[in-house]
């Protein structure tokens, strides 16, 4: 399973881009997709058009919700990652994808990385 982060997302609502290539690829090898209620709340907050709003619907009819348990992870890992400014997000995505047992799809690799000392995988 790959859990998408905002930057992929809307990377690969360009057609023809390498995100948007990537996705295509992983789909045809029967990869399951989803997206965290946070990634999804940054997404809306655009800008993004109509087409690319009912695309993502399409493709995450139910984002993930972020849970209590979810809540205790990222605060560890906000903490034990250095408490990065502007962090807690990514932080509060990547809590929902270890939950779910998903790696995450980023063009952000910088604000991610430093997630995987901490049982994070990126896809």
């Amino acid at each position: 399973m790959i859990h998408f982060d905002t930057s992929f997302l809307i990377a690969a609502s360009v057609a023809g881009s390498p995100a948007h290539l990537q996705i295509q690829a992983w789909a045809a090898g029967g990869e399951i997709f989803g997206i965290s209620v946070v990634a999804w709340t940054e997404f809306l907050c655009g800008p993004l058009d109509a087409q690319a709003e009912v695309l993502a619907q399409t493709m995450f009819p139910q984002p993930e919700p972020f849970l209590p348990q979810d809540a205790t992870v990222a605060a560890r890992l906000f903490n034990q990652s250095g408490r990065r400014s502007r962090s807690l997000a990514d932080c509060m995505i990547a809590a929902i994808a270890l939950r779910c047992g998903a790696k995450v799809a980023t063009v952000n690799l910088s604000d991610f990385q430093p997630l995987t000392k901490l049982g994070l995988a990126l896809a």
